[in-house]
């Protein structure tokens, strides 16, 4: 995302905008262009001040977090619930939220969504017997002369 230019040129420019030049010379001297100063100007007029406004951050998750009680309650009463079951309940009380919203709502609240580990199937560095099923070596040895590379 671009940075927004610096408080330091637009005093400068409108600083020059006030002693006479019009938008397009004033954004011509500068290197900016002529909407820009304009915009400059009316922030000055309203804010009183023609400093960049902030960028970035999150300005959606108000919307989950002011049902976040009910999310909070539906999952404490069924701690294995999808979160597709997830959504079709809170749809059915009138909220409608999206599959990655509930995800990010479950990470800023530190909700994890682990699978049990009786279906863990092939296993982890952290458990290193093999599962059931799966075989660890090849049935047959092989020759040394098959492992030479040429």
């Amino acid at each position: 995302m671009p940075r927004a230019l610096s408080l330091d040129l637009r005093v400068w420019v409108l600083a020059a905008v006030a002693k006479g030049l019009s938008h397009r010379q004033a954004g011509e001297r500068f290197g900016v262009s002529a909407a820009s100063v304009s915009r400059w100007r009316a922030l000055e007029r309203e804010r009183g001040e023609a400093g960049p406004r902030s960028q970035g951050g999150d300005r959606r998750s108000a919307r989950v977090e002011a049902h976040g009680a009910t999310i909070l309650a539906l999952v404490e009463e069924t701690p294995d619930i999808a979160i597709e079951e997830l959504r079709r309940t809170l749809a059915d009380k009138g909220l409608v939220l999206g599959y990655g919203t509930i995800r990010r709502f479950f990470a800023r609240h530190a909700i994890t969504r682990k699978k049990d580990r009786a279906r863990q199937r092939a296993g982890s560095a952290g458990y290193p017997e093999a599962p059931r099923g799966l075989v660890r070596g090849a049935a047959r040895s092989r020759s040394r002369a098959s492992r030479l590379y040429r």
